[in-house]
Formats: C-alpha cells, structure tokens, sequence
C-alpha cells in the first residue's frame, strides 16, 4: 500500500469513527470536538481528523465555529420536521423504483432481513448488545428495501437523511415509554412492498417515519428550542 492509499484509508477510518461517534450520541450535541483529543482517541493523524471533520461538517454533522474549532452538531425541533418531510419525500422516490426494478434476490433479501428484525426484542437499555443488534438490522432492513433503486443518487440522498434521522433516534433512548407497535409497522411495509402494492408501501412508509418524529419530538431530547416554538 502507497503512502497516498495509506492517507486514504486512514482517512476514511477517522471519518467513519467520529460519525459513529455522533450518530449514536457519544458527542452530544453542542459537544466540543477537539483535534487533537480526536487524534489520540482514533490513533490517527492531525491531516486525516482535519480531513474527517470537514466531511462531517459538509454532512451538516458537525459545526465549524470561527476561533472556536468544532463541535457535534445542535439539534432542533424545526430540523427534525425539516428532515422528516425530505426524508418521507426521497424514501417514497426509492422505495417506488425498487419495488418496480427489484427482482426475486431482493425480494429473498428482504425477508430475510424482515424475519430477522422482527425477531429480536425491543431496544432495552438492559441489554446493550441487543440494542446495538437491533440497531444495525433496522437500518439493514431500510436499506434492503430501497436497494432495488436504480437511481444512485437518489439513494446517496436517502442514506444521508437516514443517518441524520439515526441520530436523533440514538438521542433518545428507547421507546418503551409509548403504546407502539413498530414490528407490526416493519412487517406491514415488508408485506405491501412484497405485493408489489406500491401506494401502500408508500403510505406505511410515511406513517412509519412521521409517527417516529411525533414521539422524538415529545422526548427528553436535548434540543436547542422549546417544544411550543415546535408549533408555533
């Protein structure tokens, strides 16, 4: 490996590292990000953090302050509606393509990743390793649906306002607390895009996403305005 491939592939650990971090709200948000920290936590050079943050700050992940450095971040009630309402618009646009191109792989991958989320228990903060399964399978599960989409960039967009959306979800802890079914809501959608029965999958889909924003925005959350500026 060549010294710029080296560069490159440390580059692309610390990048991935540090968004890890934010996205499952190990950095808060407004959480200072401190170069040099950063380095010694990640093992990587001052060049590749430089580089990672300034990604991430593209990603809207990170805020690059004038004479203050970095931080994680703020969060509001304003950007998660903001973001529901273009993530519902992009999901709908992949979730069409893919059930018009998908062929009988992705309808196996589909169930199977279907079967295996809808096995594993609720996220319980008593079971961290649990969670964290649950975790990677539900965005598998996301992902499997769209995959089919024959539109790179649409997908590009909708892996990005799904990390986003992630984020908020990681802030706020599990959703024991609230008369939800999201199983039945995973199966309905897996179901609708099987039947090939586009409207449906596109409305569950909907109701899916904005339901989950309802109770974000309702949770303990640490967002920068309060809930009534929400609705104003």
């Amino acid at each position: 490996m060549d010294d710029l491939t080296a560069h490159k592939s440390l580059t692309a650990l610390t990048y991935e590292r540090i968004r890890s971090a934010i996205v499952t709200a190990r950095y808060r948000p407004g959480e200072k990000l401190r170069i040099d920290s950063l380095k010694k936590e990640f093992d990587a050079s001052i060049g590749a953090v430089r580089e990672a943050l300034a990604r991430l700050t593209s990603e809207g992940l990170v805020t690059a302050e004038p004479q203050k450095g970095f931080m994680a971040s703020l969060i509001s009630r304003k950007d998660l509606t903001d973001l529901t309402d273009a993530r519902v618009v992009i999901e709908q646009i992949c979730l069409e393509s893919s059930i018009e191109n998908g062929d009988i792989a992705w309808e196996g991958r589909v169930l199977s990743v279907t079967h295996q989320l809808t096995r594993l228990d609720a996220v319980d903060d008593t079971a961290k390793g649990r969670a964290t399964e649950w975790h990677r399978c539900h965005g598998q599960f996301h992902d499997e649906l769209t995959s089919a989409c024959t539109n790179d960039w649409w997908l590009k967009l909708r892996r990005q306002l799904y990390v986003q959306s992630e984020r908020y979800r990681r802030l706020s802890g599990p959703f024991g607390d609230f008369d939800r079914d999201i199983d039945a809501e995973h199966r309905a959608i897996a179901d609708a895009v099987l039947k090939r029965d586009t409207e449906k999958a596109k409305e569950l889909m909907e109701s899916h996403l904005r339901l989950t924003t309802e109770i974000l925005l309702r949770s303990e959350i640490p967002f920068s305005a309060p809930l009534a500026a929400a609705y104003a």
